[in-house]
């Protein structure tokens, strides 16, 4: 193997070699190494303490310094490259974590081999080091091996692993995603009669894992593990319970299948970094997960065996904002993702009816800012087997978004207002602050919205009129 990828660990380790200590490349990029992927951001354990080892990294690290992780061992330090790439590293004591049944977190304690380090991490795959500078590669537990036939494995008994961290459940799910691996059949077996314990997890850390999983090249996979295994009931209990529900089309075996296909979709539908929704985009993706968790609430079976979802789109709305908040994610992300859930099947009126310009630019209007994640949830939630709707439907949406075009430059939608501000509307009207104003703003901005830029005489008679009607 070719180990010159890094030059500044080789240095790294001459460097605490000098001073009598051990270093070693754990985890991650070790990992990556034998996966042939690139890393620049570098994990190391040492035998030194970080008070042992700080002065070392201080001096290594001369574009940066970083110790926030001291009461747990760890400390970083960056430096750039010529060609101005960032090199981050952290080192972190040899541990020997202890852990309390009943604590969302383990008890951090120093060890003193790199062995003893690597049978405290979580899969196999994670347990191999490359000590340094003399490129020794240390492998205990078969992780390479492992890593060679795609496999999460546990170091020691998963049981005792999940049992001391639960965490390392939801992280076997998110590298099903990243890593595309298969759980081996007895890390799987615990996982589902273990999943109980992903309870004494504070919800912050399981939303990191939810979110690493969802960005990742493979989250549907990611998603079925995590439903397989029964820690979706726990964590995400709207997402299984989407498997009990036919749709109403019939075109999917259940309505999580369905839900599958358009997490697919949507992620093939993000663009490139200069596009507008540049991949992996975490609201689309949240918002494709999401989008028909109201389903089984709102199910209704109707004569001729037809079955109804009517209103799913407003009652998901309110479950995701629930689910979400419950998972402490950013406050814009819960509204993003609502609001997205909310606004799904606007569309559809235009595919039996095309919209007048008025309708088109309320749909813009109310779409705001996440307009173009709207669309491309609304094409990847279009999985209809029958290739005329198909074409009907992607037709359509081709004209709707050409017609937004045209209308831009005409006007400019980001900035739609009335054409009378609050101030005009009391001086023309001679009355004061008050809830009237607010009616008469609200009325002139759905004049504008039906209407476009209108020349002011014409703004300030319709106000007027208005105001004739509500003064009867």
């Amino acid at each position: 193997m070719n180990f010159e990828v890094w030059p500044e660990a080789i240095e790294l380790g001459r460097m605490f070699a000098a001073e009598g200590y051990e270093l070693a490349l754990v985890g991650g990029p070790v990992r990556d190494l034998l996966l042939h992927r690139k890393s620049h951001d570098l994990d190391f354990c040492t035998s030194a303490r970080p008070e042992q080892f700080e002065h070392i990294l201080r001096r290594f690290g001369h574009d940066g310094f970083w110790d926030m992780g001291r009461k747990f061992g760890t400390l970083g330090a960056m430096r750039r490259r010529e060609d101005g790439t960032e090199v981050k590293v952290e080192v972190t004591t040899y541990r020997s974590d202890t852990y309390d049944p009943d604590s969302r977190k383990p008890e951090v304690n120093y060890g003193d081999s790199l062995e003893g380090d690597l049978s405290r991490r979580d899969f196999t795959v994670n347990a191999m080091a490359l000590r340094v500078p003399e490129l020794e590669f240390v492998d205990p537990f078969g992780g390479a091996n492992d890593l060679a036939k795609g496999v999460l494995r546990t170091p020691v008994d998963p049981r005792q692993s999940f049992d001391d961290d639960p965490l390392r459940m939801m992280r076997a799910v998110r590298f099903v995603a990243q890593l595309g691996f298969r759980i081996a059949p007895e890390t799987a077996e615990a996982l589902t009669d273990m999943v109980d314990r992903i309870e004494i997890v504070s919800a912050e850390r399981v939303r990191d894992e939810l979110v690493k999983m969802l960005l990742s090249d493979r989250p549907r996979a990611g998603i079925e593990a995590l439903v397989d295994s029964g820690l979706a009931d726990i964590v995400f209990p709207e997402i299984p319970a989407l498997q009990l529900e036919i749709d109403e089309h019939h075109r999917h075996k259940d309505v999580f299948e369905h839900t599958m296909i358009v997490i697919d979709r949507a992620v093939a539908l993000e663009t490139g970094p200069d596009g507008p929704v540049p991949a992996p985009d975490l609201t689309l993706r949240l918002a494709a997960l999401m989008h028909d968790i109201g389903k089984p609430k709102t199910r209704r079976f109707e004569p001729g065996g037809k079955v109804s979802f009517h209103h799913h789109d407003a009652v998901g709305a309110k479950m995701t904002r629930k689910r979400l908040r419950a998972l402490h994610f950013d406050h814009h992300v819960v509204e993003d993702v609502s609001e997205l859930v909310n606004l799904h099947l606007r569309f559809h009126g235009y595919v039996e009816e095309p919209w007048t310009d008025s309708a088109v630019r309320r749909y813009v209007k109310d779409a705001g800012p996440l307009y173009e994640r709207l669309n491309r949830l609304t094409r990847a939630d279009a999985t209809t087997q029958n290739r005329r709707k198909a074409m009907v439907f992607s037709s359509a949406m081709d004209e709707m978004e050409q017609r937004v075009r045209d209308l831009k430059k005409k006007e400019d939608f980001d900035a739609i207002r009335p054409d009378l501000n609050g101030d005009e509307i009391m001086q023309l009207l001679g009355i004061e602050p008050g809830p009237l104003v607010g009616k008469a703003y609200k009325h002139m901005l759905e004049y504008r919205l039906d209407n476009g830029p209108v020349e002011h005489d014409v703004a300030v008679a319709e106000l007027n009129r208005w105001y004739g009607e509500q003064t009867k």
